[in-house]
């Protein structure tokens, strides 16, 4: 696995980017990684950033666009613009977390 330099620490990532070990991220790491992809947190985005870490700590995967809707009540469209273009994929980078089933 590659490893790379993220804000001062040094991780290993997979072929797309994404943290290998979900237990090396803390949100100064994610606030990094979003600023990579041209995003700046605001506490908007930390919400559904936090959701799918406590979700993925108790379901073992990244939760799906739809299951945020659904757990968290944020609308579909509000995350696509929070995390534009492929905001599953997105917030999964940004939480440190694999890529959700299915996203490609």
């Amino acid at each position: 696995m590659p490893t790379t330099t993220i804000n001062g620490q040094q991780v290993e990532v997979n072929d797309e980017g994404f943290l290998v070990d979900p237990s090396v991220w803390n949100e100064e790491l994610g606030a990094e990684l979003a600023r990579l992809i041209g995003i700046t947190m605001t506490d908007a985005h930390w919400a559904p950033i936090r959701f799918l870490r406590e979700d993925y700590a108790v379901m073992g995967e990244t939760p799906t666009l739809r299951r945020v809707q659904t757990q968290t009540a944020i609308p579909v469209r509000d995350l696509f613009g929070l995390f534009p273009g492929k905001p599953a994929k997105k917030m999964a980078y940004v939480a440190g977390l694999p890529k959700p089933k299915g996203c490609v």
